[in-house]
């Protein structure tokens, strides 16, 4: 597993790591991913969330930890969420900062399945997020559905927002309407300082990116001070 930081800019701390999974050979997760069958997708799942969780209890995080899940290879969260407690209880990490990604980009079969685990998770006290927001299949309908506690911009909507007025447009109008249903909005990819004044100045929060930090395999990086002070 890599891990990279999700920083918090109105009190310069690091809010979140999200965990991602890496090849043997340092292979990207998409490159891993493709490789997982259909039917394996469940065990896969299980199998990264319980390696990210003993990585990160090894390497002392005391952050909360955002994961990835498949929407569709999961099946009944009580089941799903038992392995997970589990791994938690058994490596001595606090299971409440656990925070749950649904990602956008991969087509849901089963809305309304999803929609059920999501509240399920979210009854229990996890924290949940959309991931790739703006970028995939479900969009709006999506949130209408459900809202989570963080919604992830897509990096495409991001990258030159400060030199595109469409693309500041249509992220403004997202960012107002999830404050207005009670979501926090992450901006992810978050690559110039450029970028990151036109999402502080839209009330953006949270983010992510190769501005603060890259991801480091079984690492937790840090955010250097020189970094903040750059976007003072």
């Amino acid at each position: 597993m890599a891990f990279q930081p999700i920083v918090d800019a109105s009190t310069r701390t690091v809010y979140a790591y999200e965990a991602l999974v890496r090849g043997s050979n340092g292979e990207g997760a998409g490159a891993v991913i493709a490789r997982v069958r259909p039917e394996q997708l469940y065990r896969f799942d299980q199998t990264c969330r319980v390696k990210a969780i003993s990585t990160a209890a090894a390497l002392g995080m005391q952050a909360r930890l955002s994961i990835n899940f498949a929407p569709n290879a999961v099946y009944e969260p009580a089941t799903c969420i038992r392995l997970t407690l589990a791994a938690a209880e058994r490596c001595n990490f606090d299971a409440r900062m656990l925070i749950f990604e649904v990602t956008e980009s991969e087509r849901i079969t089963d809305i309304p399945r999803v929609v059920r685990i999501i509240k399920d998770y979210q009854g229990r006290g996890f924290l949940t997020a959309i991931d790739d927001f703006g970028a995939g299949y479900a969009g709006l309908n999506l949130l209408a559905e459900f809202q989570p506690d963080i919604v992830k911009l897509d990096m495409a909507l991001i990258r030159n927002i400060d030199q595109d007025p469409v693309r500041r447009a249509i992220t403004s109008g997202i960012v107002a309407t999830c404050h207005q249903l009670g979501c926090e909005v992450l901006g992810e990819g978050v690559e110039t300082a450029a970028e990151y004044r036109v999402l502080r100045d839209m009330g953006v929060n949270l983010f992510q990116g190769y501005l603060f930090a890259k991801p480091g395999l079984e690492t937790l990086p840090a955010v250097s001070t020189e970094v903040w002070d750059l976007l003072e």
